[in-house]
């Protein structure tokens, strides 16, 4: 058995035979660490091509039999909208996010709440001792008996566990922490990584128990390690919140038993993470009469509508270019809605610092919410009142003309909901039940600057 030596950069996983100071492929320096491999020699499992005799005969997919994936409730009602309706028996399911976020904590509530049905849930750490381990369950009160503890590291003991435990819940926090001893690399390495994951998902299937992995992220907010480990789990969550605020978002990354457009909304309080029903109403805060750059709109995340309220402040610059600064909203969208409102709409923007925020630190990607962008800059620019019962639903093209968006009968049924009467919509949407509210059509964005702020040119 011969040992060689390469180098693997932990920021993309490139191999190379020799050192660089700066990876040729991500361009991040000093990352490339070098791995000791072995070549096995080869066996006689394979012919004189090294071609390895075939075991399986291939069928027609149409002699496939199959049962209907078992799902497990996590009796968490936001958690099972994002997984799909539950947990998949047998899958692999990544969970990643910022330190503190909340992984553990989620994870373990939903380790009880499976014990509390009777499920046998075996949870492996390697960053806490069981004794840290106990006591943040017992500030969560998630104590039960079917709750197996390990605190272990090595892959090859918490198999032999698995094996002899046969629990319907594996859980492993974190898989950074993870080694296996047959490679010659320190745990949370790329090699490391990637191979614990393929155990990992080996033992998912083998033994048909659903595997929880938890993952560390990087700067640039990508969970820790090669690209690959996304692609050989069935399911990619990720935490996101502001540390700044009560609220975690649990998104859907990639999901191969549901949809991957669904998102959970939490509260994080001294009991863990609670489910909120209602996202809405604790996205729309207090609203005075005298709010001047403030608009509502309804973004929708997967089959769930949300109304959110949008601030813009915009003040004249000091500087030769005017600051632009967006939170929760693409910059480079709220850079395009500026130019729009120039150009088609003349608003003397070039002197003003711009600055665009979405309440409540949530991240919005829907093309939705550009009009209520636009009605909400426009606004503090000519410091005039939004009606405060109106709400703004409209994607806004180069040319200035308002498109329809997707599924604007559930967003007009959440806004009349929670009591708004007035909505601007596309005139393209015409026709459509306003449930009991005044619905105007506009065609661009002039039109949907009269329309909100009475002939504001």
């Amino acid at each position: 058995m011969k040992v060689k030596s390469k180098y693997i950069c932990q920021e993309c996983g490139l191999e190379s035979p020799k050192w660089y100071g700066k990876c040729p492929s991500c361009n991040q320096w000093s990352t490339l660490v070098e791995e000791l491999t072995q070549n096995k020699t080869q066996t006689n499992k394979h012919n004189s091509l090294g071609i390895t005799m075939p075991t399986k005969k291939a069928q027609s997919i149409l002699e496939v039999e199959y049962e209907k994936e078992q799902r497990i409730s996590t009796s968490i009602n936001e958690l099972d909208r994002v997984l799909g309706g539950g947990i998949v028996k047998g899958s692999l399911i990544l969970l990643g996010g910022d330190p503190g976020i909340g992984k553990s904590t989620i994870i373990l509530q939903v380790a009880y709440n499976l014990a509390k049905q009777g499920k046998k849930v075996m949870y492996v750490t390697g960053e806490e001792s069981l004794s840290q381990l106990k006591m943040r369950a017992e500030r969560l009160t998630a104590l039960h008996e079917n709750i197996l503890v390990l605190a272990e590291t090595n892959l090859e003991d918490i198999t032999l566990q698995v094996y002899n435990v046969n629990p319907d819940l594996l859980i492993i926090d974190s898989i950074q922490t993870m080694y296996i001893p047959d490679i010659a690399s320190a745990p949370g390495s790329v090699s490391q990584v990637r191979e614990a994951t393929a155990k990992l998902m080996h033992i998912a299937k083998e033994f048909q128990v659903a595997t929880f992995i938890v993952g560390h992220v990087t700067k640039q907010g990508a969970i820790a390690g090669p690209k690959i480990l996304e692609h050989m789990v069935d399911t990619v969550l990720y935490i996101e919140g502001d540390k700044n605020h009560f609220f975690r978002l649990i998104r859907t990354v990639k999901n191969r038993f549901g949809s991957t457009h669904e998102l959970g909304v939490f509260e994080m309080n001294e009991t863990g993470l609670v489910e909120v029903d209602n996202p809405s109403e604790i996205f729309l805060p207090e609203r005075d009469r005298d709010t001047i750059g403030a608009a509502i709109v309804a973004s929708l995340e997967g089959s769930r509508p949300f109304l959110i309220e949008i601030q813009a402040l915009i003040s004249p610059t000091s500087y030769p270019s005017p600051k632009r600064t967006a939170t929760g909203i693409d910059y480079n969208r709220v850079a395009l809605i500026i130019a729009v409102l120039e150009k088609k709409a003349g608003l003397q923007l070039q002197s003003q610092d711009a600055f665009v925020n979405a309440v409540g630190g949530v991240r919005l990607d829907d093309p939705a919410v550009d009009l209520g962008v636009a009605l909400s800059i426009a606004s503090s620019f000519r410091n005039l009142q939004l009606p405060r019962e109106l709400v703004a639903i409209g994607e806004i093209g180069l040319t200035g003309e308002i498109r329809s968006v997707p599924q604007m009968e559930i967003r007009i049924a959440e806004a009349h909901k929670l009591g708004f009467k007035q909505m601007i919509l596309p005139h393209t949407n015409k026709g459509i039940d306003g449930k009991g509210m005044t619905l105007i059509y506009v065609r661009n964005i002039t039109e949907a600057l009269e329309a909100a702020l009475g002939g504001l040119r």
